[in-house]
C-alpha cells in the first residue's frame, strides 16, 4: 500500500493553495509602534503567548490593520485557542480581506458548531482553505447534512484530481465506515477499486477496525502483522490483542464529520512536515487537535513541532493532553521528558522517566531513554543499569538493538570498565557489521589507550569510507595516524577534519599537535590559540595553554609520554 513521494508533494502544494494576505506594516502611531515591534519580535521567535498579547494590544490601536489581524490569528491558532481567533477571522472576512488563515478558522468553527450548510456555502463562495482541504471539507460537510450520495460523489470528485486519487478514496472509506457501511469501506481499503492506499499507521488501524466489524478478526491481525510487523507501539498492540481475543472492536477512528475534517488537517500537516516551516505546519496540526481532542497523533505532532520551534513549555503542556490511560501515554511522556531536558530542566526530565518506569516498566524503550538521560547527565553507572534492564526486556538481541549495546559500551568506558565496554562495542558490530559510529568510537578509544593501533586504524578507515564528510570520524583517522608516528599522513586528514568542523576545539587542538610533529610550529601555535577560542573543557584548555608556553615536546616529557620522534607501535 504505497503512494509515491510526488503525491505527498502535490498534497502539500494543494493544501496551501489559496488566498493569503500580506498587508503593509503597522502605522507609526504613538503606542502602536512599541506593541507592533514587540509582537513581531515574539512572532519571529515563535513565542505565541507574547505574540498573541502584543498583537491584540496593537489591534486595539489599529483595529482595521490586515497584517496585525493575520498575525494575531496565527498566534492564537499556534496556541490552539480557536475561541480567540474566531472574532478576528469574522472581522477580516466582513472587511473583504481574503485570508486563508481566516477561512480556515471559520471553517473549523462551523464544523464544531455543526453548521455544515454555512461551511458548504462559504467554500462554494470561494472562501478557500486550499484546493484539497476545500474538496474534502465539502464532502464531510455533506455527510454532516445527511446527504450521503452527494458526499460520496464529492469524495469521488477529489479522487479524480491528478495525484489525489488515494486521498479522496481514503476519506471516502472513512466516511463509509463512520455511517456503518463497512463492506464499502473494506472494498476501498483492500484496493479493490484499483487504487492502492498508502500503508500509514492510521490507515492500517482504520482498516483493521473495519475488518473487526465484519467479524474478520484473523484478517485484521494478518494485516497488522504484514504491515507493522511484531514490534508494535502500544496502541496498535492493544488493537491487535483485542482482535486476537475475539473482542468486538468499535470503529472509532472517525465517528463524525468533525473528526473527518480533523483527519484532513492531520493528513495535510503530515504532508507538510518534512518541507514546510514548523510554525506553518503547526496551524494544521492544531486545527486537527481542536476538531478532535482525542486525536492523539495530532497532539503528539503539535508537541513535536513546538519542540522544533524551541517552545518547550508549550510542548510540555501539549504532551500533558494525552491521558494516562491512553496507549500512547508513554510516547507523550517520553516527549515531555525531552522537552524538559531541552528547556534546561534535567532533574524534572529525569523524574518523568523514573515515574514512567513504574507505569510502563515493561517497555524497553522507556529504559533505553532513561539510560540515555543518565548518560547525558554523566551518571554513567545508573545509565548502565538502565541499559541492562532494556536489554533484558528485549531478550534475544537483533540488529535493531545495536545502539543499546553501543550506548552501554560508552557508559562502561566512562566508568573505566574497559573489558565490558569493548565487549559491548564488539557485540554492536556483530549485530550491525560496519556501523560507522561504533567503529569510530571503538577505534578511537583503542587509540587513546594506545592498544591495538593497527586494528584501530583499520576500523577508523572503514568508518571514514562509510562517512567521508563526518568531521569527528576524519579526526579519529588523523589521530590514529599521529599515534602511529605517521605524521605527514596525519596532517592531511586533520586538515580535512578542521575543514568539516572548523570551530571544534578538540579537532583544532589535534591539528595543532600534528603541525608541531612535522615542524610547522607557528601554524601549530595558531591552531592551539584557535582551539582555546572555541571554549574547550577546562582540563584541555590548561593543557593547550601549557603547550603554548613550552611547546608540545616539553608537555609530553612532563606527562611521561613518548616524544614526537617515537612512533607508538601498540
Amino acid at each position: 500500500m504505497r503512494v509515491i513521494r510526488t503525491q505527498w508533494k502535490a498534497l502539500a502544494v494543494l493544501a496551501t493553495m489559496g488566498a493569503s494576505v500580506l498587508a503593509p506594516g503597522a502605522q507609526a502611531q504613538d503606542g502602536l509602534a512599541g506593541a507592533y515591534l514587540a509582537a513581531r519580535h515574539a512572532s519571529v521567535f515563535s513565542d505565541y503567548e507574547a505574540a498573541a498579547d502584543y498583537f491584540t494590544r496593537a489591534l486595539v490601536l489599529d483595529p482595521g490593520n490586515p497584517a496585525l489581524m493575520e498575525n494575531a490569528l496565527t498566534a492564537f491558532l499556534g496556541l490552539g485557542e480557536l475561541d480567540r481567533a474566531v472574532p478576528i477571522a469574522r472581522r477580516m472576512v466582513a472587511g473583504g480581506i481574503n485570508s486563508q488563515t481566516a477561512h480556515m478558522t471559520l471553517l473549523i468553527d462551523q464544523f464544531l458548531k455543526e453548521d455544515y450548510a454555512a461551511a458548504i456555502a462559504d467554500l462554494q463562495a470561494g472562501r478557500s482553505v486550499g484546493q484539497l482541504v476545500d474538496g474534502l471539507a465539502v464532502a464531510w460537510a455533506l455527510v454532516g447534512e445527511g446527504e450521503m450520495s452527494e458526499a460520496l460523489a464529492a469524495f469521488d470528485g477529489v479522487s479524480e484530481q491528478p495525484g489525489l486519487a488515494a486521498f479522496g478514496l481514503f476519506h471516502k472509506a472513512l466516511a463509509l465506515a463512520s455511517v456503518g457501511d463497512f463492506e464499502g469501506a473494506d472494498e476501498i481499503f483492500s484496493g479493490e477499486t484499483g487504487v492502492t492506499l498508502q500503508a500509514t499507521r492510521r490507515g492500517v488501524m482504520a482498516h483493521a477496525q473495519v475488518l473487526g466489524q465484519l467479524d474478520r478478526h484473523q484478517d485484521a491481525i494478518e494485516l497488522i502483522d504484514a504491515v507493522a510487523g511484531r514490534d508494535l507501539d502500544p496502541e496498535v498492540q492493544s488493537l491487535r490483542d483485542r482482535l486476537a481475543a475475539g473482542e468486538e472492536v468499535p470503529f472509532d477512528i472517525v465517528q463524525n464529520p468533525k473528526e473527518g475534517l480533523s483527519e484532513v488537517f492531520s493528513m495535510v500537516a503530515e504532508a507538510l512536515r518534512p518541507d514546510a516551516q514548523p510554525g506553518y505546519t503547526l496551524l494544521y496540526s492544531r486545527a486537527a487537535e481542536v476538531l478532535h481532542p482525542g486525536q492523539i497523533e495530532a497532539i503528539l505532532m503539535s508537541a513535536g513541532l513546538l519542540e522544533q520551534l524551541e517552545r518547550y513549555e508549550l510542548a510540555t503542556e501539549t504532551y500533558d493532553k494525552v491521558p494516562p490511560d491512553h496507549p500512547s501515554f508513554h510516547a507523550a511522556e517520553l516527549g515531555r521528558s525531552q522537552a524538559l531536558m531541552d528547556a534546561g530542566k534535567p532533574e524534572a526530565s529525569l523524574e518523568v522517566l523514573k515515574q514512567l518506569t513504574k507505569t510502563h516498566g515493561d517497555l524497553p524503550q522507556v529504559w533505553v531513554t532513561l539510560g540515555d538521560r543518565y548518560r547525558q547527565m554523566e551518571r554513567f553507572d545508573e545509565a548502565s543499569g538502565a541499559y541492562d534492564k532494556a536489554l533484558e526486556l528485549y531478550g534475544e538481541p537483533n540488529a535493531n538493538h545495536w545502539f543499546v549495546f553501543y550506548a552501554r559500551g560508552i557508559t562502561h568506558e566512562r566508568e573505566g570498565r574497559w573489558e565490558l565496554a569493548e565487549a559491548d562495542f564488539r557485540k554492536s558490530l556483530e549485530l550491525v557489521p560496519g556501523q560507522p559510529q561504533v567503529l569510530n568510537y571503538l577505534g578511537y578509544s583503542m587509540v587513546e589507550m594506545r592498544q591495538n593501533l593497527d586494528e584501530a586504524l583499520e576500523m577508523i578507515e572503514e568508518a571514514v569510507a562509510a562517512r567521508p564528510d563526518d568531521g569527528y570520524i576524519t579526526d579519529s583517522l588523523g589521530w590514529v595516524l599521529y599515534r602511529l608516528g605517521r605524521y605527514e599522513e596525519a596532517v592531511v586528514h586533520m586538515e580535512r577534519a578542521a575543514e568539516l568542523m572548523p570551530v571544534d576545539p578538540i579537532i583544532n587542538d589535534h591539528l595543532g599537535d600534528t603541525y608541531w610533529a612535522v615542524g610547522r610550529h607557528l601554524e601549530a601555535e595558531f591552531q592551539w590559540r584557535r582551539a582555546l577560542s572555541f571554549d574547550p573543557e577546562p582540563e584541555e584548555a590548561e593543557r593547550i595553554r601549557r603547550k603554548l608556553e613550552v611547546g608540545l615536546d616539553k608537555v609530553l616529557e612532563e606527562e611521561g609520554a613518548d616524544p614526537i620522534s617515537v612512533a607508538n607501535d601498540g
